[in-house]
């Protein structure tokens, strides 16, 4: 097995670190290409492989009702790294699966680090890949290089796509006055690593949301720059200025949604909340929950002050807006990710276009299975349709429109419908138990 050659992969974050992962489980060698800290992005902080940047949720851990706990449960089916270092560096989140961000960071760089087939090399690729590398994996995320992706655009003659992603900000603790702030999860709902009170919420009257809205509407953004201007945003990442813009009570149907949720305090259900979301294990750090903002920094302290509870805060990161890009996957890549234009390229990650962390992960797994079959002279059958898995891989290779492709996380809406009387969350269930049933019959092809 040894004289397998080996996978490059390009990029060490969700996807990258992922298909790395599942190569080498198959005997398939790897050499690792992380440009950091040799080459800084706009976003990221350290140079610790699968760094999250924007949150520390994977989002909802339910598996019977919910299309991401569902992949989060056929990953777990095929071992996937990013599920098991979630699970040891998980922070209460109710019914979510979040996790201490420095804490999976480390774990996924050492695993990887101290693997013997895994190669880690530090440094831009600013290009194609050279010609001898007979097998790549491109899994450079939303931030890819402009060397990388201006020479993506001239080989496939397609613009890449791009949009506006926006990262939350991150408060201290024990700045947060709880004498006016309450924990509780939404509808006291208890999930995998919580007890209920898994959220810190902040909650407002009418005058005071209003008030809120106004002072949004009047702050300063940042400005963009002339060629940027015309790029959209990502709608499950939107920025609470924009959601604003929309109407004054946007946000109280988004992220400011009172639902399920009564003010310990008083016992009154509030005109709308603030949730906040431990970020690490010692509970010292707490995220705005959906608060990404393009405000500028001095603004965002202004601002976010008005909030009841956070008349104190101190904010151990502010909000921050960064470009993504992506490709056109439905018209550039065919069923296996593998560019037409030169099929010894595979693409995985957000750079397909799925969004989120669980999916980018998801696609790096698939890909990465699918590189390590090729090295290995199998030919390795596609996820099934009616799986979480197979449903992103289905809508980034030709179920979506190319002409008006988009970001899309996973949802029951990209499954095949199935045939059955229930309606509602039971139809949900009936289509959660299929696509479990159907990932491990197509996992027997791995144990042969």
């Amino acid at each position: 097995m040894t004289n397998i050659k080996p996978i490059h992969i390009i990029g060490g974050g969700m996807a990258g670190t992922e298909a790395a992962w599942q190569a080498v489980n198959m005997g398939v060698p790897v050499i690792l290409h992380e440009m950091r800290p040799h080459t800084p992005t706009d976003a990221h902080k350290t140079d610790g492989l699968a760094e999250l940047v924007c949150s520390n949720s994977f989002r909802s851990d339910d598996k019977d009702y919910n299309a991401v706990g569902v992949l989060h449960e056929e990953m777990r089916l095929c071992h996937s790294l990013q599920m098991r270092e979630a699970a040891k560096a998980a922070v209460p989140a109710g019914g979510a699966l979040a996790v201490d961000r420095d804490a999976f960071s480390e774990g996924v760089t050492k695993t990887l680090s101290e693997h013997p087939l895994v190669t880690i090399e530090r440094g831009e690729i600013a290009g194609l890949p050279p010609a001898d590398w007979d097998s790549v994996i491109i899994a450079t995320g939303p931030l890819t290089s402009a060397p990388l992706a201006n020479a993506i655009r001239e080989l496939t003659g397609e613009d890449s796509l791009a949009f506006f992603d926006a990262i939350a900000p991150i408060v201290h603790r024990e700045s947060i006055d709880m004498t006016v702030a309450w924990f509780q999860s939404r509808y006291d709902k208890e999930g995998p690593n919580g007890n209920g009170k898994d959220y810190i919420n902040c909650g407002m009257n009418k005058d005071q949301y209003l008030a809120f809205i106004d002072a949004l509407l009047a702050s300063e953004k940042t400005e963009f720059k002339e060629w940027e201007k015309n790029t959209p945003y990502f709608e499950g990442c939107m920025p609470i200025e924009v959601m604003a813009s929309r109407g004054a009570e946007t946000l109280r149907f988004g992220p400011m949604k009172p639902v399920g949720l009564t003010n310990q305090h008083t016992g009154e259900r509030p005109y709308a909340v603030v949730q906040l979301r431990q970020d690490n294990a010692l509970g010292t750090l707490y995220n705005i929950v959906g608060f990404q903002t393009k405000m500028k920094y001095a603004e965002q302290t202004r601002v976010l002050k008005m909030i009841p509870g956070l008349e104190n805060a101190e904010f151990a990161r502010l909000g921050g807006l960064h470009r993504n890009t992506f490709i056109n996957s439905p018209r550039l890549l065919d069923h296996h990710l593998r560019l037409k234009a030169m099929p010894r390229i595979r693409f995985a990650g957000q750079i397909t276009g799925c969004e989120g962390y669980v999916e980018s992960a998801a696609i790096g797994l698939i890909a990465g299975r699918m590189a390590a079959c090729e090295r290995l002279g199998l030919e390795m059958p596609s996820p099934p349709e009616t799986s979480a898995m197979g449903a992103i891989i289905r809508h980034i290779t030709g179920g979506a429109e190319a002409e008006t492709f988009q970001p899309m996380n996973v949802n029951f809406g990209l499954f095949p419908d199935i045939v059955t009387k229930e309606r509602g969350r039971e139809k949900k269930k009936a289509q959660a138990q299929r696509a479990l049933t159907d990932t491990a019959e197509w996992l027997k092809f791995f144990e042969r």
